[in-house]
């Protein structure tokens, strides 16, 4: 049976979601699931924005054919070319041969990578348009939001912008297909995972959206976005220039045998006591390392701390700073703890990685236990606690 959701009178929501899938992309645990978007516009030509995962391949097939009603399919608009959104290209096109594939020349190019079949193109380029009947369709370029053939569709009758992987966030679509209530903490976490690397390049989108009368964003994942625009819209934009949300302290920690973690638990309830109120605590070695990323993202402070294993950074918090690294975050202040029996290194070894981050800032030297905490640091300790307060404005 189909599943075809009407969103106006000539868009259908043709798409499904899969409750299944353990981790997104491989690496992203989704609770939630995660939804594959797919939208049908039935004008005088019938226009199939994107496919889906091959996992609701039969499920897809049975709304495309219901939505259409015997009609044939003119378009296929190709706005981004990873698996989950493009993987079922080539069956649309044995089943609907006459369709013409719109999209960016280097689409084109990875189409021709991922299969291995002939097809009709309409390669496009920056602001050129299709008129279907009663709508005009812009095309708009992203490369790099987040691969390089990126392209979102803007539809001027209907102001409605189908945004490819921008304005997504994890999670399956339950029952309603509009934003009336969004887990904000799930947009970050799709963005910064995700997107995160590339602000300079969101940035760019951003002052191309500003030019466009936007009463409604399609993304691949998750909800259609009609209540929630300058809310996402805002938290792009500081998202994408590195800005933290809110003044407040991320602690990230690994310990081993609990003498780095006691260190970092005496030092939260010092901060708390002298006023701070936005602290959150994760230890490395059992958190969600998409979930702590994202939470880097959002606050000012980060406190690292580390047991030096094998003359280096423990593993776990090795894997957070290099996803801090790699994700690109800028514009934060830092205090590093390293804790070593024998050898204290990773200190040195936190900071040098995180001085690749622009505007990375060290507010002290780092703080080093032998083992665990002695009473004679704790005038340390505080001295450290003091001169994060005084960064907070507090």
């Amino acid at each position: 049976m189909h599943n075809i959701r009407k969103i106006t009178d000539d868009l259908v929501y043709i798409g499904c979601s899969d409750r299944k899938l353990a981790l997104f992309e491989s690496a992203y645990k989704i609770p939630d699931g995660i939804s594959y978007n797919s939208y049908l516009l039935k004008d005088e030509k019938t226009v199939l924005f994107d496919t889906v995962d091959k996992s609701c391949d039969v499920q897809f097939f049975k709304n495309l054919e219901a939505a259409l009603e015997g009609k044939t399919l003119d378009y296929l608009v190709v706005h981004h070319m990873e698996p989950d959104h493009a993987s079922l290209i080539e069956s649309v096109i044995n089943k609907y041969p006459e369709t013409k594939i719109v999209c960016t020349a280097k689409a084109e190019q990875m189409i021709r990578q991922f299969f291995d079949f002939e097809f009709n193109a309409m390669v496009v380029k920056e602001g050129d348009t299709l008129n279907t009947g009663s709508h005009e369709l812009q095309f708009v370029l992203a490369p790099m939001v987040h691969w390089p053939e990126v392209m979102v569709t803007y539809d001027k009758t209907t102001k409605t912008l189908f945004s490819a992987d921008a304005f997504g966030s994890f999670g399956a679509i339950n029952g309603n297909l509009v934003d009336y209530e969004i887990n904000i903490d799930e947009y970050r976490r799709y963005y910064t995972n995700i997107v995160g690397k590339y602000g300079m390049q969101v940035q760019m989108l951003l002052k191309k959206a500003a030019g466009l009368d936007i009463n409604m964003i399609c993304p691949l994942h998750g909800y259609i976005l009609k209540e929630n625009i300058s809310l996402l819209i805002e938290k792009y934009n500081k998202w994408s220039l590195y800005e933290p949300e809110e003044n407040g302290v991320l602690i990230a920690y690994s310990s081993v045998y609990g003498g780095t973690e006691n260190v970092l638990e005496i030092l939260a309830g010092k901060l708390a006591d002298k006023g701070v109120k936005n602290i959150k605590m994760f230890n490395m070695s059992y958190s969600d390392q998409s979930k702590v990323l994202a939470e880097a993202f959002k606050y000012s402070h980060i406190i690292l701390a580390s047991t030096t294993y094998n003359t280096g950074i423990f593993e776990s918090m090795n894997t957070f700073i290099h996803h801090l690294v790699s994700h690109n975050l800028q514009n934060r202040k830092y205090v590093l703890i390293e804790n070593g029996s024998w050898a204290a290194t990773c200190g040195s070894l936190m900071q040098t990685e995180l001085e690749k981050l622009k505007g990375s800032e060290f507010l002290c030297d780092k703080f080093c236990i032998k083992s665990t905490l002695k009473e004679e640091q704790i005038a340390e300790l505080d001295n450290v606690v003091i001169t994060i307060v005084k960064s907070l404005g507090l």
